[in-house]
């Protein structure tokens, strides 16, 4: 049965399926159709996390136009490692799904297999590559206006809480996902897939790629996250019967569940490299506490570069405690080195405490790793801007480990292992990553103003037990498991290889 006419059973009425017709066929007028293209394919090792987690970019189409090569990098193209090979599926949409892919991709070079990053929003040429940019182009304009509580309220809450859950929406995606099938035709069929976005895995399944795993990042359980003929994977317990019985996706209507061993709970996706340190990191938080060092706090923007205003405020606020020494700042801006010139003019007293790490990948990486240096004092403030995607997300990562607090909004590093001042959301579904970090004790409630965020960090500064019972949560958590959710899925997914050789 077609996808988009019957989703786990539940049968879409005509009026839906006539519409999700109609969303292909636009798209197909404004981008072109190319399901007879025939793409040529070239693998090489990616210029920027190919060290480090060992990944090979897989580049389609006229390499022109793809947005991950770079010529001056002269880099040979290699063969398939058709046993240990792994596809990493993704798309740029924010920083979130390429943070998932980058842990999936960690995880599976730990355990002996090879990677490969394959980036449906790089290549440029396609009709794929076009239809992801113009909803990702979208999605963004709509996370900037969301800071308008008029349209906050009345179109992008219910759109991402309400809208992206019905099944009519994945009815849509999945037609529209058949555009995006092409780019697989010279892929090999029987190397095992993981899509960190529903649309790599929906247009896997449709491109005849065997053994694929859907690693859904959200915990509200929403149709938009379903590519039905996959292996479906959460990361936390309580989404796991709002997925499997399909709730609320057609209103009051009770609906036909998910299918019997489509649906799996893993824990957290997180990158091999944070979850082995977990002991060591938390235990030099509270060695620099008991030390009276300066408390680290780590500032990063999310994609959509939504959040300048309340940086502006904690910065502001830390000014008197960072002079003191009492408080040092990193401050990634990611790929947006507008937001950080902005900061230094904006905010009295930061420049001249300020030091930029700018677009100095080599340079990023040293001072990452002299800050695990327990003799290593950190001071002032640091900003951090990459213009490459790869760096600007993994900055992050990198900073991850000598922080004390992470300051973020609550979307995919409300999963991480370090103790989290959680922010406003971007969306109504993300608050549930603040509920749930909340809940297993490695991270604050969601601070939904300002008022309430610089509460938190003052709870931060001057309440010593709340940063302790956070690494306490965050270690005994790393006992049952829960950030072990990266190694499972790629083992699940070449598990599903092995059971069908």
């Amino acid at each position: 049965m077609e996808k988009s006419k019957v989703i786990f059973g539940n049968r879409m009425s005509p009026a839906v399926y006539r519409k999700a017709v109609r969303s292909k066929k636009i798209f197909a007028r404004k981008f072109g159709d190319d399901s007879k293209a025939d793409y040529p394919v070239r693998i090489e090792k990616n210029s920027y996390i190919g060290d480090s987690l060992g990944v090979y970019n897989i580049l389609v189409g006229d390499l022109g136009t793809n947005a991950h090569y770079d010529p001056s990098k002269d880099l040979p193209s290699e063969s398939w490692d058709i046993d240990k090979g792994i596809i990493v599926g993704n798309i740029r949409m924010g920083f979130g799904h390429y943070r998932i892919s980058m842990a999936i991709a960690s995880a599976a070079g730990h355990l002996g297999y090879t990677p490969y990053w394959m980036d449906l929003n790089s290549y440029g040429q396609t009709t794929c590559t076009k239809v992801i940019s113009a909803q990702n182009d979208l999605y963004s304009l709509g996370s900037r206006l969301s800071k308008n509580p008029v349209f906050n309220k009345l179109i992008w809450e219910p759109t991402n809480y309400e809208g992206f859950r019905a099944l009519s929406y994945n009815a849509a995606d999945q037609k529209n996902a058949e555009l995006m099938a092409p780019v697989f035709r010279n892929i090999p069929k029987d190397i095992p897939l993981v899509g960190t976005h529903v649309w790599p895995a929906q247009a896997a399944i449709h491109a005849g790629m065997k053994y694929v795993v859907n690693a859904i990042p959200d915990n509200w359980p929403m149709a938009l996250h379903f590519a039905e003929g996959a292996v479906h994977t959460i990361q936390c317990r309580n989404a796991y019967q709002g997925y499997r019985i399909c709730n609320g996706m057609m209103k009051n209507k009770v609906c036909h569940p998910m299918t019997e061993g489509s649906l799996v709970y893993t824990g957290h996706y997180i990158d091999h490299e944070i979850v082995e340190a977990i002991e060591e990191d938390c235990k030099a938080r509270l060695d620099r506490q008991k030390a009276g060092g300066p408390m680290r706090f780590l500032l990063t923007i999310g994609g959509a570069g939504a959040q300048k205003e309340i940086f502006a405020a904690i910065i502001e606020y830390l000014l008197p405690y960072i002079r003191e020494h009492k408080a040092a700042l990193y401050v990634n801006v990611g790929d947006y080195r507008n937001v950080w010139d902005e900061l230094l003019l904006e905010i009295p007293g930061m420049k001249e405490l300020s030091i930029g790490h700018m677009d100095d990948w080599n340079e990023t990486v040293s001072f990452a790793s002299s800050a695990l240096d327990p003799d290593q004092d950190i001071s002032g403030i640091h900003g951090f801007w990459h213009r490459n995607i790869f760096e600007a997300v993994y900055c992050t990562n990198l900073l991850m480990r000598s922080c004390d607090v992470l300051v973020t909004k609550p979307s995919e590093l409300a999963f991480y292992p370090v103790p989290k001042l959680f922010i406003r959301r971007v969306g109504k579904h993300e608050m549930w990553g603040a509920i749930h970090s909340a809940e297993v004790g490695d991270g604050s409630l969601e601070c939904r103003d300002i008022p309430h965020t610089l509460q938190m960090v003052e709870q931060f500064m001057n309440s010593p037990g709340l940063l302790g019972d956070m690494c306490e949560a965050i270690k005994i958590n790393k006992t049952i498991g829960l950030y072990d959710g990266a190694y499972k899925v790629v083992e699940l997914a070449m598990g599903l290889k092995d059971r069908c050789n």
